[in-house]
């Protein structure tokens, strides 16, 4: 049955001025110490230093209850800070993930032992979490989980591997997808999440070097690592679903659209040493107005997490709409300021291109391929 997109026009809450010149005064304070190489690598860096020191500010874990560290702000106020912080480039990967879905999915779904030993030390930094979904061979093909966790007396025996694990080197835990019943044959059925630690004996950490010849994703591989039964988060067979409403939190955020935006500023700033470019300004334009509606449909989409409403079918669409801003960006830059990419003619410009450039293709893998994405769509419009 087809349902219709509810996206709504909201207006931000009043405290947002305060808050964002708030925000803005603490990047100020770090934005000198990031190359243009860094600010596009923004979400992908891991600085624990910067992460602590926004734990300290309460912006970490921000709607979440004062019991477990959170600070009672709205979807809405948390929206604003995460909006600066993509504009800047911070580097936020040592908190990005465990903000975003992990520390959600255990406030939600895990015991409130988790919650107390798991929240706090997320929201002041200190416990940074990885995404065990991908597997080797398996594509987009999620639900055909190998990654077997057999019962023990006390707990689980975890084998199996999982694949394009960003920062997984340097991350504390992993919540992991796993088969806890029979095979990756029953598909959703038999699905279960677990926590893991990183440093746990059994667990090897290969990386992978991607273009710009960093090695943000890895490759893990369980050899008979062991949990206690207070790893599981929810019940087991209840993995799929939770799964899923993780992702939706991934792909729901300005990060969907944001990624590329230190090029976009550095770009608007070009363009004024530009005479009578009329095409330049054209295109500077439409990059624009994508990221005006972008924003909109996202923020939209913050209002209905705060609500209580999983978004999927929207944040999908912001996803596959967003892909396409971010990857066509860095080509945009590249015709405007001429040669070929990275080419030193342009400092810090042609830096920032360089490195959005080249991850680009990433764009479209993280969070769901443009064709599960996509297919996610057209299960909502009844197709």
């Amino acid at each position: 049955m087809f349902q219709p997109y509810r996206f709504s026009e909201i207006e931000m809450p009043p405290t947002e001025a305060a808050l964002r010149a708030e925000v803005r005064a603490f990047l100020a304070d770090w934005k000198d110490k990031w190359t243009p190489w860094e600010k596009g690598h923004s979400w992908n860096g891991f600085d624990r230093e910067f992460s602590r020191a926004v734990g300290a500010k309460g912006w970490i874990g921000m709607t979440w209850p004062a019991e477990y560290g959170g600070g009672g702000f709205s979807m809405m106020e948390r929206y604003v800070v995460i909006e600066e912080m993509l504009a800047a480039g911070a580097p936020v990967g040592a908190h990005w993930i465990a903000d975003r879905q992990s520390g959600p999915l255990i406030l939600k779904s895990g015991t409130d032992t988790q919650r107390q030993k798991y929240l706090p030390l997320i929201t002041t930094g200190d416990a940074s979490f990885c995404i065990g979904l991908s597997e080797p061979d398996s594509g987009s093909d999620l639900a055909s989980v190998r990654t077997k966790a057999e019962k023990t007396a006390d707990g689980y025996r975890i084998n199996g591997r999982k694949i394009w694990t960003t920062n997984g080197h340097l991350s504390d835990y992993m919540i992991a997808l796993v088969r806890t019943e029979g095979t990756a044959k029953d598909r959703h059925k038999g699905l279960s999440q677990v926590i893991v630690p990183m440093d746990a004996p059994g667990l090897n950490i290969r990386r992978i070097q991607d273009l710009t010849g960093e090695a943000h994703f890895n490759e893990i591989t369980f050899d008979n690592v062991l949990v206690g039964a207070d790893a599981l988060i929810g019940e087991e067979g209840a993995g799929w679903a939770q799964a899923t409403a993780e992702l939706a939190f991934e792909r729901s955020g300005p990060d969907r659209y944001m990624s590329a935006y230190p090029l976009f500023e550095m770009l608007v700033d070009y363009s004024q040493s530009l005479q009578d470019d009329r095409l330049s300004e054209r295109k500077i334009g439409a990059l624009f107005a994508e990221i005006a509606v972008l924003r909109q449909m996202s923020v939209s989409i913050a209002t209905m997490l705060q609500d209580g409403i999983l978004p999927n079918q929207e944040a999908a669409v912001v996803k596959d709409l967003g892909v396409t801003h971010e990857q066509n960006m860095p080509e945009v830059a590249r015709a405007i300021i001429g040669g070929d990419f990275g080419q030193d003619t342009e400092g810090d410009l042609a830096e920032i291109q360089s490195a959005i450039l080249q991850l680009a293709p990433t764009f479209s893998l993280r969070g769901g391929t443009r064709e599960i994405i996509r297919g996610i769509m057209s299960k909502g419009l009844g197709l």
